[in-house]
């Protein structure tokens, strides 16, 4: 079974709508969920295929957790390494008083 998980806050609509569609589908071996975290483990995989991130930019524990799962074969949309590369980025280019 390949698991498809959303990882959300309080927003409700996009979410509850996206795993409602995808469950509706019907197709053999794959399912959708809000994403269940019961305690993280470094190395050990998350259990979904596919993790759509809604909230890591908000909740920094989020982010370590989807790198982990990024790292051990989950694909992560809203990659979690950029956000690192975004600091960065921003720190050289922003004009510094």
């Amino acid at each position: 079974m390949k698991k498809i998980g959303v990882l959300f806050g309080k927003e409700r609509s996009f979410p509850e709508a996206f795993i409602k569609r995808v469950n509706s589908k019907n197709i053999e071996g794959v399912m959708a969920e809000p994403v269940r975290i019961d305690k993280v483990m470094q190395g050990e995989p998350s259990g979904y295929a596919v993790i759509f991130d809604r909230i890591s930019q908000d909740v920094p524990f989020y982010r370590a957790y989807l790198k982990n799962a990024a790292l051990c074969g989950t694909t992560v949309i809203n990659n979690p390494f950029w956000w690192s590369a975004d600091e960065k980025f921003l720190i050289t280019a922003w004009p510094q008083n």
